[in-house]
């Protein structure tokens, strides 16, 4: 920031002084000058862009004195002229105080505005975790007062609690997960166990909704630093993301390639897809299409990617599906500036 200021100084300085090299050239012409003397609120202008209070008050300075050369003898001749040069520096310092009041205004209706979308936005997450929570605390209630009426089937009833309760503690978590820092303890690891493990922990989902599972990856291993729990969890989310998003008989296809210096990871499915509007959002916390979805899914595995310092990428469109693209960081070792955040 100070090495920004002080070239923007410099640069005001660099005009101000040539604005007053212009005039004596022109003078020295006999050419009119009088229009160029506006020219002196550009540099004003950018100090009272860029800087605070004082900065405004050090380019005053700077750009006055630039101007006090216009009340020597050689460049005033008259009384009237002298006035002149006076009222010009009045205008000026006028000039930045209304300039400095506006933005001064203008900063706190920010501040204010920047305010209410927080509040706003603390509602709206708290209106989504009250709405997601509602419905397993109706289901617990309503099968408690089953077990206590002695009506049902115990077991059952007891079995849709705990489900309820399960789901509970996953809405828990992910909030909880996606409010914290994301702790990395980077290993070597052959990143192909790590996709493995993830469309291994899938199939399940898969199978349920007779979707196929497919791996692309080299022969060889492909050995970098990661950590390999938090990528196995952004993984298994995208890929369940995938399977949910697919029809029956479609593939859902896993690659893992290496350009160094990064490893590229896509995640295609042949699903639904998605519009651009729904795309744009889907990193968005809270932001879910899903039925009983916390809308923490996709922001949390874009959080633990771009822990690694790897980014990730959506491209979707409706009834065509969707292609997830990853790309990690290749580390030839463990990372000490990033290992434990």
């Amino acid at each position: 920031m100070r090495d920004r200021n002080t070239r923007l100084m410099l640069i005001i300085v660099v005009i101000a002084g040539g604005l007053t090299l212009l005039h004596l050239l022109l003078f020295q012409q006999r050419a009119p000058s009088i229009v160029l003397e506006e020219l002196y609120y550009i540099p004003l202008l950018l100090g009272t862009l860029f800087f605070g209070r004082w900065g405004v008050i050090g380019t005053y300075c700077v750009v006055s004195a630039a101007y006090l050369p216009f009340f020597s003898a050689g460049w005033t001749n008259d009384f009237f002229d002298l006035i002149d040069r006076v009222l010009h520096l009045v205008s000026t310092a006028a000039f930045l105080i209304v300039a400095v009041i506006v933005k001064e205004r203008l900063r706190q209706q920010q501040l204010e505005l920047d305010r209410d979308r927080s509040l706003a936005k603390i509602g709206q997450v708290a209106a989504t975790i009250v709405h997601d929570l509602k419905n397993p605390l109706i289901c617990i209630s309503g099968f408690a007062r089953r077990i206590q009426e002695r009506k049902g089937d115990p077991a059952e009833d007891a079995a849709a609690i705990t489900d309820s309760v399960q789901t509970m503690q996953r809405i828990v978590h992910d909030v909880l997960d996606f409010s914290k820092p994301v702790p990395l303890t980077l290993q070597q690891m052959d990143v192909r166990e790590v996709v493995d493990k993830a469309v291994q922990s899938c199939r399940m989902k898969a199978g349920e909704k007779n979707v196929a599972l497919a791996v692309e990856a080299p022969h060889t291993p492909v050995v970098s630093a990661i950590d390999a729990a938090n990528i196995q969890r952004a993984l298994t989310n995208l890929i369940n993301n995938a399977i949910e998003a697919s029809s029956s008989g479609q593939t859902v296809i896993v690659s893992l390639d290496l350009k160094k210096p990064v490893l590229l990871l896509r995640i295609i499915d042949t699903g639904s897809g998605m519009d651009s509007q729904t795309a744009e959002n889907v990193f968005v916390p809270f932001c879910s299409r899903k039925a009983g979805g916390t809308g923490l899914g996709m922001p949390i595995a874009k959080k633990l990617i771009e822990a690694h310092g790897g980014r990730i990428r959506v491209r979707s469109k409706p009834a065509e599906g969707t292609v997830i693209d990853i790309e990690l960081p290749f580390r030839a070792g463990p990372d000490p500036n990033i290992a434990g955040q």
